[in-house]
Parts: C-alpha cells; structure tokens; sequence
C-alpha cells in the first residue's frame, strides 16, 4: 500500500504566507497549474480511497489533477490558527518575538475560528490514518501544509509536533508506505 498526498496548490494568502486554516481561499492562476502538473502522477493512477479536505483549494487541486472521484473528509481540514487566522509569522513575531507555531500554538480566534492545538490536529489525523489502513490498495490524500506534515508525523509513529521537521511547499506530492511492514515516507515535498 502507498499513501499519495497532495499538498493544494498556491493561493494568494499562502504566497502571502498567512496562515489559512479555515478561510476557503482559492488557488492562484499559478497554483492551479502546480494542480494540472500533478495530473501526469495523480491522474493516472487508480487508488482504492481518495479523501480530500473540505476546503475549495484542494477539491479545485484534486480536480485539476486528474481525479474524477472523491470522498470529502473534515478531519482534513488545516490546523485551526484561531486569532492568528490570515495573520504572517512575521506579524506575529512583533508582539511575540520567538513564536513557532508548532512550539507555541495559537491564541483563541472568534467563533469561526476558536484555534486548537497540534495534538488536535493529530487526533484528526490520526483517524484519517485509520480509514487509510483500511484501504484495499493505494490511496490518496488532498489536504494543507500543516496538516499533511502531522499526518507524515503520525504515520511514522512520532508525536503530531514533530510534523515541524517536514517542510512542505504547494503543489508537490509525497509519498507514504511501509519498508519491513514498518511505515516509512517513501517520498517528500516533491514538485510535479
């Protein structure tokens, strides 16, 4: 069994480097032809359990790459960043000088946005991870940067922060299996 993810291609606020979670931006002219580029690699496989997240930018991702079928999933949605919804690392960094993310989490947003924690979105994951080891065959997964590296993280066995060593840029596809009957990452962060 292999596990394809897709990170959705560029958006305005990704380039931007504002964090987007819950705000359904969508992709860019140029993320969507990362999106087509993946079609070559997605497209043209046949995969027993697509799951993709909630948000337009990865349905418009999995569409432009050539998957004809898919299963919606909300466990995918991207980290909740709470009050830091939309808002640049370097932003954050004027009132917080050494925030990091994945070490000091989020403040509380409005009702729309509450945040939630990286252990949070490993337990979502977590249960992704479950309906993936159901599967009968190959998989894929059409989700966010911050999501996708917990899930990596979670995978492997290893704590959701740990999803913090696995930098991952739009567009690109990774690859998820086993070596030994052990989880490994096959591939990484690679672009189309």
């Amino acid at each position: 069994m292999e596990i394809m993810l897709l990170r959705h291609g560029e958006t305005e606020w990704s380039k931007a480097g504002r964090h987007t979670g819950r705000t359904d931006v969508p992709l860019t002219a140029h993320g969507e032809q990362q999106a087509r580029a993946l079609a070559p690699i997605a497209g043209a496989r046949s995969f027993s359990l697509v799951l993709v997240s909630p948000a337009r930018r990865a349905h418009r991702t999995a569409e432009l790459a050539g998957v004809a079928s898919y299963e919606v999933d909300p466990d995918l949605w991207e980290w909740d960043y709470g009050g830091y919804e939309g808002v640049t690392a370097a932003e954050i960094r004027r009132s917080r000088p050494d925030w990091y993310v994945w070490r000091d989490g989020v403040v509380p947003g409005d009702r729309d946005h509450p945040g939630e924690t990286v252990e949070h979105v490993g337990e979502r994951t977590d249960k992704v991870i479950a309906r993936i080891r159901q599967a009968q065959g190959d998989v894929l997964v059409v989700a966010h940067g911050h999501l996708l590296r917990v899930l990596a993280a979670r995978w492997l066995g290893l704590p959701a922060a740990h999803g913090r060593y696995l930098r991952l840029d739009t567009g690109t596809h990774s690859l998820l299996g086993y070596e030994h009957g052990e989880p490994v990452v096959l591939r990484w962060n690679t672009p189309a």
